[in-house]
């Protein structure tokens, strides 16, 4: 129903949108961008091809002011005045396509990023639990006849490979016994196709003026964890950014900040060094004024269609006194 009303409300959306864009910043997320299909990727995220890539550049570009982290502190503190609205562009999970793919991209058209890292997959020391959840998903696809076994593992009779696509972080054990049954070696996956940046390709990309920042330690769905747990997971992660001079004074948090209590971000901007931190909840407005919402842009539209649907949608909510995140 929400979808629906969405699609609607943006029909109506026909002028500009940068200049109908309700935030004076936009802050578009992205995770990978390929022209191959991807195993660990393809029934988790609906990533783009390097076209449809960059034609939502292109389409950003004529709405938005592009800038750097340094330009967006400075905006977001009141001593840089842009000519139109700013964009800032980020990436998660420091995935491989990114220097592959994607820099070379963005150095051609002069366009900054930052890409927020989990440094345990550093190196392709280990594979994200949902990457591995979506190789089991594409191998049980390909199965004629399935071991017996995998069904006993999983919670119901239901569509084996959407229950495999919902085992969450704290049930991960769950998808090595499943990779034993099935014959996916995860870590001959790793070795052979790479996914991470190793640490050297993020120092380059830090060298080249890319931004490499803070994703969490290993990628859980933060409002599953303790609070406690929650600090330790972003601290260990802002001390391997500092030991190792990437950007270490902001923080994305991995899938969705819903749920997070006021009390961490209390106990987070104790740090003085932590300028701020980024949520994924579209264009939404934040009772915790440190904390931006990014747009989510692999959902299968193009940017321009992204764009008005968050308008209308921001307008809906605005109406409804709905467009601000209240933490408790």
């Amino acid at each position: 129903m929400k979808k629906h009303i969405i699609n609607f409300l943006s029909g109506f959306e026909k002028g500009n949108a940068g200049e109908a864009f309700p935030l004076d910043y936009c802050l578009p997320v992205y995770h990978c961008v390929s022209d191959e299909s991807l195993p660990h990727l393809k029934n988790i995220i609906p990533y783009k091809n390097t076209r449809q890539f960059e034609q939502d550049l292109d389409c950003l570009s004529r709405h938005f002011q592009w800038v750097d982290w340094h330009e967006f502190k400075a905006f977001t503190t009141g001593n840089f005045r842009p000519e139109k609205r700013i964009a800032l562009l980020t990436f998660d999970d420091g995935l491989r396509e990114f220097y592959d793919i994607i820099m070379p991209i963005l150095e051609r058209k002069g366009i900054y990023a930052i890409n927020f890292i989990n440094p345990k997959f550093i190196d392709n020391k280990a594979l994200m639990f949902r990457c591995k959840a979506s190789l089991l998903a594409e191998q049980l696809k390909g199965s004629k006849k399935p071991d017996p076994e995998i069904f006993s593992l999983l919670p119901s009779n239901g569509n084996a490979v959407q229950q495999i696509l919902k085992i969450g972080y704290l049930q991960q054990d769950l998808l090595d016994r499943l990779a034993g049954i099935l014959k996916v070696d995860f870590s001959r996956f790793l070795q052979q196709q790479q996914p991470y940046m190793t640490f050297d390709q993020l120092k380059n990309a830090a060298r080249r003026g890319f931004g490499i920042s803070s994703h969490s330690w290993d990628h859980p769905l933060y409002h599953e964890l303790s609070l406690e747990q929650q600090l330790e997971s972003t601290a260990r992660t802002f001390r391997f950014l500092k030991q190792h001079d990437f950007l270490y004074e902001s923080f994305a948090f991995p899938f969705t900040d819903f749920g997070v209590r006021k009390e961490f971000f209390n106990r987070l901007f104790d740090n003085e060094e932590v300028f701020c931190s980024f949520g994924c909840a579209g264009v939404k407005l934040d009772s915790i004024g440190r904390n931006f919402q990014r747009i989510p842009m692999e959902n299968g539209d193009t940017a321009e269609s992204v764009l008005k649907k968050e308008i209308a949608y921001f307008r809906l909510k605005k109406i409804l006194n709905k467009n601000k995140i209240v933490r408790i």
